[in-house]
């Protein structure tokens, strides 16, 4: 599983001209699903993103969590985290999980981190032609793979 954090003033998330979801303050988070991905990888991700010392303490030191600063989080799913660009121009995406099993371990995903802020997540709309909207904080962006816990 792949992730991209981003540090937000506010972001949101329009399908078809309607706007889904949006937050203040928070993380938005872009979410890749690959079939090694497992539950454990959900949770030991989330747990790692509900406590990254990526917000403001009252000194402007980065040494906070969105938790701390009861922060929002949007929640969107991105199979293009997976693409493989070795070969020519167009990129590949065989390593990104087919629908039948993305689909529910975003749902799984989106459930286990709104029970690590505390609170219900925000989210785009799983394969639908989102337009997101943001705006980063910082800015501040962190990259986590699963592959690379250790």
């Amino acid at each position: 599983m792949r992730v991209v954090i981003q540090r937000v003033q506010h972001a949101s998330v329009t399908i078809d001209g309607n706007l889904k979801s949006k937050i203040g303050k928070g993380l938005l988070i872009l979410v890749g699903i690959e079939d090694r991905d497992t539950q454990e990888d959900i949770e030991w991700l989330c747990k790692k993103i509900a406590h990254l010392r990526i917000f403001d303490d009252e000194n402007g030191v980065m040494n906070k969590s969105v938790v701390e600063v009861d922060g929002e989080i949007l929640v969107v799913s991105q199979f293009t985290l997976h693409a493989s660009t070795k070969k020519g121009n167009r990129p590949s995406y065989l390593k990104a999980s087919k629908p039948e099993y993305a689909i529910p371990m975003y749902e799984s995903f989106c459930s286990e981190m709104g029970l690590q802020l505390g609170k219900e997540v925000q989210t785009g709309t799983f394969g639908a032609d989102m337009k997101v909207e943001l705006l980063n904080d910082g800015p501040v962006t962190i990259l986590i793979d699963t592959q690379n816990k250790e």
